[in-house]
Protein backbone atom coordinates (compact mmCIF):
# COMPACT_ATOMS: atom_id res chain seq x y z
CA UNK A 1 0.00 0.00 0.00
CA UNK A 2 0.95 3.44 -0.28
CA UNK A 3 2.60 5.66 2.23
CA UNK A 4 -1.05 6.56 3.76
CA UNK A 5 0.05 9.70 5.56
CA UNK A 6 1.63 11.56 2.58
CA UNK A 7 -1.48 10.31 0.59
CA UNK A 8 -3.45 11.91 3.04
CA UNK A 9 -1.26 15.04 3.23
CA UNK A 10 -1.69 15.36 -0.36
CA UNK A 11 -5.63 14.59 -0.51
CA UNK A 12 -5.88 17.54 2.23
CA UNK A 13 -3.71 20.13 0.27
CA UNK A 14 -5.88 19.07 -2.58
CA UNK A 15 -9.08 19.45 -0.61
CA UNK A 16 -8.28 23.01 0.42
CA UNK A 17 -7.01 23.81 -2.97
CA UNK A 18 -10.93 23.15 -4.38
CA UNK A 19 -12.32 24.27 -1.28
CA UNK A 20 -10.44 27.96 -2.45
CA UNK A 21 -12.16 27.85 -5.47
CA UNK A 22 -9.30 25.92 -7.80
CA UNK A 23 -8.99 22.86 -9.82
CA UNK A 24 -6.24 20.35 -8.07
CA UNK A 25 -5.83 16.79 -8.96
CA UNK A 26 -3.07 14.11 -7.77
CA UNK A 27 -0.41 13.96 -11.01
CA UNK A 28 2.54 12.48 -12.49
CA UNK A 29 4.41 9.45 -11.26
CA UNK A 30 2.34 8.84 -7.98
CA UNK A 31 -1.19 8.65 -10.49
CA UNK A 32 0.94 5.78 -12.44
CA UNK A 33 2.02 4.01 -9.46
CA UNK A 34 -1.35 4.08 -7.96
CA UNK A 35 -2.97 2.47 -10.89
CA UNK A 36 -0.26 0.18 -11.30
CA UNK A 37 -0.67 -1.08 -7.39
CA UNK A 38 2.46 0.11 -6.23
CA UNK A 39 3.14 2.35 -3.28
CA UNK A 40 4.43 5.66 -4.83
CA UNK A 41 7.33 7.43 -2.97
CA UNK A 42 5.69 10.66 -2.79
CA UNK A 43 2.49 12.33 -3.91
CA UNK A 44 2.58 15.28 -6.22
CA UNK A 45 -0.03 18.30 -6.96
CA UNK A 46 -0.80 20.34 -9.72
CA UNK A 47 -3.68 22.80 -9.95
CA UNK A 48 -4.50 26.02 -11.42
CA UNK A 49 -3.44 27.94 -8.44
CA UNK A 50 -1.09 30.51 -9.43
CA UNK A 51 2.10 30.21 -6.67
CA UNK A 52 0.90 33.18 -5.03
CA UNK A 53 -2.03 31.63 -4.17
CA UNK A 54 -0.70 28.95 -2.80
CA UNK A 55 2.06 30.51 -0.56
CA UNK A 56 -0.94 32.37 0.65
CA UNK A 57 -3.80 29.31 1.03
CA UNK A 58 -1.24 27.66 2.98
CA UNK A 59 -0.19 28.63 6.48
CA UNK A 60 3.68 26.85 5.61
CA UNK A 61 4.86 26.83 2.45
CA UNK A 62 8.38 27.05 0.62
CA UNK A 63 8.81 28.70 -2.64
CA UNK A 64 11.31 26.76 -4.23
CA UNK A 65 10.71 27.11 -8.32
CA UNK A 66 7.94 30.23 -8.33
CA UNK A 67 9.28 30.96 -11.67
CA UNK A 68 7.93 27.36 -12.98
CA UNK A 69 5.23 27.67 -10.77
CA UNK A 70 6.39 25.05 -7.75
CA UNK A 71 5.67 25.27 -4.05
CA UNK A 72 6.23 23.35 -1.26
CA UNK A 73 3.19 22.38 0.98
CA UNK A 74 3.95 21.62 4.30
CA UNK A 75 2.15 19.60 6.81
CA UNK A 76 3.31 18.18 10.10
CA UNK A 77 6.52 16.62 8.82
CA UNK A 78 5.12 15.92 5.13
CA UNK A 79 5.91 18.02 2.13
CA UNK A 80 3.88 18.22 -0.72
CA UNK A 81 4.99 19.59 -4.18
CA UNK A 82 2.10 21.20 -5.55
CA UNK A 83 3.00 22.87 -9.34
CA UNK A 84 0.81 25.40 -11.44
CA UNK A 85 -0.79 23.92 -14.83
CA UNK A 86 1.31 25.81 -17.31
CA UNK A 87 3.13 24.85 -20.31
CA UNK A 88 6.40 25.76 -21.61
CA UNK A 89 8.19 27.71 -24.36
CA UNK A 90 11.57 26.49 -25.74
CA UNK A 91 14.35 24.46 -23.63
CA UNK A 92 17.35 25.80 -25.11
CA UNK A 93 19.65 24.39 -22.34
CA UNK A 94 17.67 21.05 -23.45
CA UNK A 95 16.63 20.79 -19.66
CA UNK A 96 14.60 24.11 -18.33
CA UNK A 97 12.10 25.66 -20.11
CA UNK A 98 13.38 29.64 -21.42
CA UNK A 99 10.48 30.49 -19.75
CA UNK A 100 6.61 29.35 -18.90
CA UNK A 101 2.93 30.47 -19.42
CA UNK A 102 0.65 29.57 -16.29
CA UNK A 103 -2.57 27.93 -16.99
CA UNK A 104 -6.38 26.93 -16.12
CA UNK A 105 -5.99 24.03 -18.61
CA UNK A 106 -4.67 20.59 -17.00
CA UNK A 107 -5.00 19.46 -20.32
CA UNK A 108 -2.49 21.98 -21.41
CA UNK A 109 -0.86 20.87 -18.83
CA UNK A 110 -0.32 17.57 -19.32
CA UNK A 111 0.78 17.98 -22.86
CA UNK A 112 4.17 19.28 -21.60
CA UNK A 113 4.79 16.62 -19.77
CA UNK A 114 7.51 13.50 -20.47
CA UNK A 115 5.64 9.99 -21.02
CA UNK A 116 1.87 9.14 -21.45
CA UNK A 117 1.95 6.82 -18.29
CA UNK A 118 3.11 10.02 -16.17
CA UNK A 119 0.75 12.16 -17.56
CA UNK A 120 -2.47 11.34 -15.70
CA UNK A 121 -4.10 13.36 -13.10
CA UNK A 122 -6.68 11.86 -10.43
CA UNK A 123 -8.80 13.02 -8.12
CA UNK A 124 -8.22 11.31 -4.21
CA UNK A 125 -11.69 12.25 -3.26
CA UNK A 126 -13.61 10.33 -6.40
CA UNK A 127 -10.71 8.05 -7.74
CA UNK A 128 -11.48 9.53 -10.96
CA UNK A 129 -8.76 9.55 -13.67
CA UNK A 130 -8.55 12.72 -16.01
CA UNK A 131 -6.24 10.91 -18.91
CA UNK A 132 -6.42 13.52 -22.23
CA UNK A 133 -2.89 11.36 -23.17
CA UNK A 134 -3.77 7.98 -23.56
CA UNK A 135 -1.75 6.52 -20.14
CA UNK A 136 -4.24 4.35 -18.81
CA UNK A 137 -4.18 2.67 -22.46
CA UNK A 138 -0.39 2.45 -22.34
CA UNK A 139 -0.15 1.45 -18.64
CA UNK A 140 -2.32 -1.35 -19.58
CA UNK A 141 -0.40 -2.21 -23.44
CA UNK A 142 3.06 -2.07 -21.23
CA UNK A 143 4.35 0.82 -23.43
CA UNK A 144 6.58 3.85 -22.76
CA UNK A 145 5.26 6.65 -25.07
CA UNK A 146 6.89 10.01 -25.37
CA UNK A 147 3.59 12.86 -25.06
CA UNK A 148 2.74 14.30 -28.12
CA UNK A 149 5.90 14.18 -30.82
CA UNK A 150 8.95 11.92 -28.81
CA UNK A 151 11.87 14.37 -31.00
CA UNK A 152 10.15 17.60 -29.30
CA UNK A 153 9.90 15.71 -25.92
CA UNK A 154 13.91 14.62 -25.75
CA UNK A 155 15.25 18.20 -27.38
CA UNK A 156 13.47 19.69 -24.57
CA UNK A 157 14.73 17.54 -21.86
CA UNK A 158 18.21 15.51 -23.12
CA UNK A 159 17.77 13.36 -19.55
CA UNK A 160 14.53 12.23 -20.69
CA UNK A 161 15.71 9.40 -22.96
CA UNK A 162 17.65 7.98 -20.15
CA UNK A 163 14.12 8.24 -17.99
CA UNK A 164 12.63 6.38 -20.89
CA UNK A 165 14.70 3.45 -20.74
CA UNK A 166 14.87 3.57 -17.09
CA UNK A 167 10.98 3.30 -16.70
CA UNK A 168 10.69 0.70 -19.84
CA UNK A 169 13.09 -1.65 -17.29
CA UNK A 170 11.55 -0.78 -13.91
CA UNK A 171 7.68 -1.75 -15.06
CA UNK A 172 9.21 -4.33 -18.02
CA UNK A 173 7.53 -2.53 -20.54
CA UNK A 174 8.46 -2.03 -24.31
CA UNK A 175 9.48 1.40 -26.03
CA UNK A 176 7.03 2.55 -28.52
CA UNK A 177 8.67 2.71 -31.41
CA UNK A 178 8.69 6.15 -32.61
CA UNK A 179 10.10 6.91 -29.43
CA UNK A 180 12.86 4.35 -29.54
CA UNK A 181 13.80 5.77 -32.60
CA UNK A 182 13.72 9.26 -31.28
CA UNK A 183 16.16 8.33 -29.05
CA UNK A 184 18.14 6.58 -31.27
CA UNK A 185 18.70 9.72 -33.41
CA UNK A 186 19.00 12.01 -30.36
CA UNK A 187 21.23 9.86 -28.12
CA UNK A 188 24.69 12.00 -28.55
CA UNK A 189 22.41 14.83 -27.22
CA UNK A 190 22.55 12.91 -23.79
CA UNK A 191 26.00 14.01 -23.25
CA UNK A 192 24.73 17.32 -22.77
CA UNK A 193 22.84 16.39 -19.62
CA UNK A 194 24.71 17.79 -16.50
CA UNK A 195 26.78 14.32 -15.41
CA UNK A 196 25.74 14.14 -11.64
CA UNK A 197 22.15 13.70 -13.13
CA UNK A 198 23.30 11.19 -15.83
CA UNK A 199 24.99 9.15 -12.68
CA UNK A 200 22.15 9.39 -10.84
CA UNK A 201 19.88 7.33 -13.52
CA UNK A 202 22.22 5.18 -14.06
CA UNK A 203 22.88 4.57 -10.35
CA UNK A 204 18.76 4.16 -10.43
CA UNK A 205 18.76 1.59 -13.15
CA UNK A 206 21.32 -0.45 -11.68
CA UNK A 207 19.61 -0.30 -8.11
CA UNK A 208 15.84 -0.91 -9.10
CA UNK A 209 15.75 -4.73 -9.75
CA UNK A 210 16.16 -4.55 -13.69
CA UNK A 211 19.66 -4.08 -14.36
CA UNK A 212 20.27 -6.25 -17.14
CA UNK A 213 16.90 -4.79 -19.15
CA UNK A 214 18.04 -1.65 -18.45
CA UNK A 215 21.44 -1.86 -19.78
CA UNK A 216 20.38 -4.22 -22.74
CA UNK A 217 18.10 -1.26 -23.95
CA UNK A 218 21.11 1.65 -23.15
CA UNK A 219 23.10 -0.61 -26.02
CA UNK A 220 20.26 -1.15 -28.51
CA UNK A 221 19.50 2.76 -28.37
CA UNK A 222 23.18 3.82 -28.48
CA UNK A 223 22.52 5.71 -25.08
CA UNK A 224 25.35 3.52 -23.46
CA UNK A 225 27.95 4.12 -25.91
CA UNK A 226 27.76 7.80 -24.92
CA UNK A 227 27.45 7.63 -21.31
CA UNK A 228 29.94 4.33 -20.81
CA UNK A 229 31.78 3.83 -24.04
CA UNK A 230 34.14 1.92 -21.92
CA UNK A 231 31.19 -1.21 -20.88
CA UNK A 232 30.20 -1.54 -24.70
CA UNK A 233 34.04 -2.83 -25.18
CA UNK A 234 33.21 -5.17 -23.24
CA UNK A 235 31.25 -6.79 -25.95
CA UNK A 236 33.36 -10.04 -28.40
CA UNK A 237 36.04 -9.42 -25.73
CA UNK A 238 35.96 -13.72 -25.59
CA UNK A 239 37.03 -15.83 -22.43
CA UNK A 240 38.47 -18.79 -21.48
CA UNK A 241 35.56 -21.41 -21.55
CA UNK A 242 36.47 -24.05 -18.62
CA UNK A 243 36.27 -20.44 -16.37
CA UNK A 244 33.31 -18.91 -18.27
CA UNK A 245 31.38 -21.04 -20.10
CA UNK A 246 28.81 -18.62 -20.55
CA UNK A 247 29.98 -16.71 -22.78
CA UNK A 248 32.01 -13.13 -23.52
CA UNK A 249 32.56 -10.60 -21.04
CA UNK A 250 29.71 -8.37 -21.93
CA UNK A 251 27.75 -11.56 -21.51
CA UNK A 252 28.87 -12.18 -18.50
CA UNK A 253 28.26 -8.80 -17.05
CA UNK A 254 24.90 -9.02 -18.24
CA UNK A 255 24.15 -11.63 -16.27
CA UNK A 256 25.93 -10.37 -13.03
CA UNK A 257 23.16 -7.12 -13.33
CA UNK A 258 20.69 -9.52 -13.87
CA UNK A 259 21.40 -11.01 -10.28
CA UNK A 260 21.59 -7.48 -8.57
CA UNK A 261 18.12 -7.34 -7.03
CA UNK A 262 16.01 -4.31 -5.97
CA UNK A 263 17.47 -2.06 -3.32
CA UNK A 264 21.07 -3.13 -3.77
CA UNK A 265 23.85 -0.34 -2.33
CA UNK A 266 24.91 1.35 -5.28
CA UNK A 267 28.90 0.50 -4.86
CA UNK A 268 27.74 -2.91 -4.95
CA UNK A 269 25.81 -1.99 -8.46
CA UNK A 270 28.44 0.01 -9.91
CA UNK A 271 31.07 -2.75 -9.05
CA UNK A 272 28.85 -5.17 -10.36
CA UNK A 273 28.50 -3.34 -13.77
CA UNK A 274 32.40 -2.68 -13.77
CA UNK A 275 34.47 -5.34 -12.19
CA UNK A 276 35.75 -6.52 -15.76
CA UNK A 277 36.36 -3.10 -17.26
CA UNK A 278 39.68 -3.79 -17.39
CA UNK A 279 39.52 -7.00 -19.46
CA UNK A 280 39.30 -5.77 -23.04
CA UNK A 281 42.49 -3.35 -22.33
CA UNK A 282 44.62 -6.92 -21.13
CA UNK A 283 43.20 -9.54 -23.34
CA UNK A 284 45.52 -11.73 -24.95
CA UNK A 285 45.87 -15.68 -26.16
CA UNK A 286 48.52 -16.98 -24.26
CA UNK A 287 49.96 -20.81 -24.92
CA UNK A 288 47.51 -22.54 -22.47
CA UNK A 289 44.52 -20.39 -22.52
CA UNK A 290 42.60 -16.41 -22.76
CA UNK A 291 44.73 -14.55 -20.36
CA UNK A 292 43.97 -10.68 -18.66
CA UNK A 293 47.22 -10.37 -16.57
CA UNK A 294 46.75 -7.44 -14.61
CA UNK A 295 42.94 -6.68 -15.45
CA UNK A 296 42.24 -6.04 -12.10
CA UNK A 297 44.78 -2.89 -11.66
CA UNK A 298 43.88 -1.28 -15.29
CA UNK A 299 40.22 -1.99 -14.29
CA UNK A 300 40.87 0.50 -11.11
CA UNK A 301 41.90 3.14 -13.33
CA UNK A 302 39.32 3.00 -15.56
CA UNK A 303 36.87 2.62 -12.99
CA UNK A 304 38.35 5.47 -11.08
CA UNK A 305 38.19 7.90 -14.53
CA UNK A 306 34.33 6.85 -14.86
CA UNK A 307 33.82 7.68 -11.10
CA UNK A 308 35.74 10.73 -11.59
CA UNK A 309 33.58 11.50 -14.87
CA UNK A 310 30.19 11.14 -13.15
CA UNK A 311 31.27 13.38 -10.49
CA UNK A 312 30.76 10.49 -7.95
CA UNK A 313 31.37 11.34 -4.57
CA UNK A 314 34.81 10.22 -2.89
CA UNK A 315 33.55 7.54 -0.19
CA UNK A 316 30.97 5.79 -2.95
CA UNK A 317 34.77 6.00 -5.14
CA UNK A 318 36.49 4.57 -2.61
CA UNK A 319 33.97 1.11 -2.06
CA UNK A 320 33.48 0.67 -5.89
CA UNK A 321 37.14 0.77 -6.67
CA UNK A 322 37.83 -1.24 -3.45
CA UNK A 323 35.13 -4.14 -4.87
CA UNK A 324 37.03 -3.95 -8.33
CA UNK A 325 40.37 -4.16 -6.68
CA UNK A 326 39.89 -6.83 -4.65
CA UNK A 327 36.91 -9.42 -6.30
CA UNK A 328 39.90 -11.67 -7.61
CA UNK A 329 41.30 -12.30 -3.72
CA UNK A 330 38.52 -14.67 -2.75
CA UNK A 331 40.81 -17.28 -5.55
CA UNK A 332 43.17 -17.50 -2.85
CA UNK A 333 40.87 -17.45 0.11
CA UNK A 334 41.46 -20.62 1.28
CA UNK A 335 45.08 -20.49 1.25
CA UNK A 336 45.15 -17.03 3.09
CA UNK A 337 47.47 -17.08 6.26
CA UNK A 338 44.55 -16.12 9.38
CA UNK A 339 46.17 -12.61 9.48
CA UNK A 340 45.98 -12.38 5.67
CA UNK A 341 41.74 -13.44 6.13
CA UNK A 342 41.32 -11.51 9.26
CA UNK A 343 42.80 -8.43 7.08
CA UNK A 344 40.94 -8.75 4.30
CA UNK A 345 37.45 -9.54 6.27
CA UNK A 346 38.73 -6.11 7.46
CA UNK A 347 37.82 -4.40 3.90
CA UNK A 348 34.33 -1.62 4.89
CA UNK A 349 31.47 -3.11 3.76
CA UNK A 350 32.72 -6.93 3.67
CA UNK A 351 29.12 -8.38 2.76
CA UNK A 352 29.16 -6.11 -0.13
CA UNK A 353 32.59 -7.93 -1.12
CA UNK A 354 30.95 -11.08 -0.60
CA UNK A 355 27.57 -10.22 -2.16
CA UNK A 356 30.07 -9.00 -5.46
CA UNK A 357 31.90 -12.49 -5.83
CA UNK A 358 28.58 -14.85 -5.21
CA UNK A 359 27.28 -12.76 -8.54
CA UNK A 360 30.76 -13.21 -10.67
CA UNK A 361 30.71 -17.18 -9.47
CA UNK A 362 26.71 -17.32 -10.71
CA UNK A 363 27.78 -15.32 -13.67
CA UNK A 364 30.24 -18.19 -14.40
CA UNK A 365 31.17 -21.12 -13.72
CA UNK A 366 29.01 -21.12 -10.81
CA UNK A 367 30.33 -23.34 -7.92
CA UNK A 368 29.86 -21.26 -4.25
CA UNK A 369 32.55 -23.36 -2.65
CA UNK A 370 35.11 -20.21 -2.29
CA UNK A 371 32.03 -18.18 -1.26
CA UNK A 372 30.95 -20.37 1.59
CA UNK A 373 34.01 -21.14 3.19
CA UNK A 374 34.65 -17.28 2.98
CA UNK A 375 30.99 -16.17 4.43
CA UNK A 376 31.18 -18.91 7.01
CA UNK A 377 34.58 -17.84 8.61
CA UNK A 378 33.65 -14.27 8.17
CA UNK A 379 30.07 -14.99 10.24
CA UNK A 380 31.79 -17.35 12.69
CA UNK A 381 34.86 -15.10 13.39
CA UNK A 382 34.36 -12.94 16.59
CA UNK A 383 35.05 -9.33 15.88
CA UNK A 384 37.70 -9.12 18.59
CA UNK A 385 39.72 -11.59 17.03
CA UNK A 386 39.50 -9.72 13.88
CA UNK A 387 40.07 -6.44 15.56
CA UNK A 388 41.71 -7.51 18.10
CA UNK A 389 43.40 -4.18 20.38
CA UNK A 390 46.96 -3.96 19.12
CA UNK A 391 49.37 -5.20 21.44
CA UNK A 392 51.69 -2.19 20.51
CA UNK A 393 52.19 0.83 19.67
CA UNK A 394 54.71 3.51 18.48
CA UNK A 395 54.82 4.69 21.97
CA UNK A 396 56.22 1.15 23.15
CA UNK A 397 58.94 0.99 20.67
CA UNK A 398 60.20 4.19 21.72
CA UNK A 399 59.98 3.15 25.27
CA UNK A 400 61.81 -0.17 24.01
CA UNK A 401 64.76 1.96 22.95
CA UNK A 402 63.86 2.37 19.12
CA UNK A 403 64.21 5.31 17.27
CA UNK A 404 61.13 6.64 15.38
CA UNK A 405 61.41 5.77 11.60
CA UNK A 406 60.06 4.09 8.74
CA UNK A 407 60.56 0.86 10.23
CA UNK A 408 58.15 1.04 12.71
CA UNK A 409 55.56 0.48 10.62
CA UNK A 410 57.01 -2.95 9.60
CA UNK A 411 57.87 -3.89 13.41
CA UNK A 412 54.14 -3.34 14.12
CA UNK A 413 52.66 -4.79 11.51
CA UNK A 414 54.74 -8.00 11.99
CA UNK A 415 53.48 -7.47 15.75
CA UNK A 416 50.01 -7.56 14.42
CA UNK A 417 50.09 -10.26 12.17
CA UNK A 418 51.56 -12.64 14.58
CA UNK A 419 48.40 -11.54 16.73
CA UNK A 420 46.20 -12.06 14.16
CA UNK A 421 48.16 -15.62 13.63
CA UNK A 422 47.34 -16.05 17.17
CA UNK A 423 51.07 -17.15 18.10
CA UNK A 424 51.73 -14.23 20.30
CA UNK A 425 48.88 -12.75 23.15
CA UNK A 426 50.92 -9.90 25.53
CA UNK A 427 52.85 -7.01 24.87
CA UNK A 428 55.81 -8.45 26.38
CA UNK A 429 55.47 -11.35 23.44
CA UNK A 430 55.23 -8.76 21.21
CA UNK A 431 58.18 -6.75 22.25
CA UNK A 432 60.08 -10.09 22.03
CA UNK A 433 59.49 -10.95 18.73
CA UNK A 434 60.31 -7.20 17.79
CA UNK A 435 63.71 -7.80 19.13
CA UNK A 436 64.30 -10.76 17.46
CA UNK A 437 64.32 -9.05 14.54
CA UNK A 438 65.41 -6.13 15.18
CA UNK A 439 67.71 -5.39 17.59
CA UNK A 440 67.82 -2.77 19.51
CA UNK A 441 71.61 -1.69 19.00
CA UNK A 442 70.99 -2.09 15.61
CA UNK A 443 67.62 0.14 15.39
Amino acid sequence: MADNAARDAAAEVVAQLRAAGHQAYFVGGCVRDLLLGRSPKDFDVATSALPDQVLTLFPKTFSVGAHFGVVLVSTGEIVTEVATFRNDGAYSDGRHPDAVQFSTSPEEDARRRDFTINGMMLDPASGAVLDTVGGKQDLNAGVIRAIGNPSDRFAEDNLRMLRAVRFAARFAFDLDPATEKAIERFAPEVKQVSRERVRDELTRMLSEGRARRAFELLDATGLLDQVLPEVVRLKGVAQPPQYHPEGDVWVHTLLLLDGLGAGCPPALAWAALLHDIGKPATFRVAPDRIRFDGHVEVGIRIAEDICRRLRFPNYDTEQILLLIGNHMRFADVRKMKESTLKRFFRLPHFDEHLALHRLDVLASHGSLELYDFARDRFETLPEEQVRPPLLLNGKDLIEAGYSPGPKFTQMLAMAEDAQLEGTIHTRDQALALIREHWPTSLS
